[in-house]
């Protein structure tokens, strides 16, 4: 069968269109502060996990220096060239 489009048809799918847009625009209003405190708390529990994982290391004395990582020695290559000791003149 095939249908033709009516001004009747239009209206309705307009309506609803309309009619869905303001139940959500509604609902986003009423649920929103939920939702964003939902949110909040997952975040929060989240990034204080991480945290309390980093203050859970032993406490350290004041003034204790300790190195955690070892620097990289530079190694300088000889074949460079020579060092030419100069003055500057004024």
């Amino acid at each position: 069968m095939l249908q033709e489009a009516s001004v009747v048809g239009l209206i309705k799918t307009l309506g609803i269109i309309v009619l869905v847009y303001y139940v959500v625009k509604v609902l986003s209003r009423l649920f929103a502060p939920f939702l964003l405190r939902y949110v909040s708390k997952k975040a929060e529990e989240k990034f204080g996990g991480q945290f309390n994982n980093q203050r859970a290391e032993p406490a350290k004395k004041e003034g204790e220096v300790t190195i955690d990582k070892m620097p990289r020695q530079k190694q300088s290559n000889k074949d460079v060239g020579d060092y030419v000791d100069y003055e500057e003149i004024d």
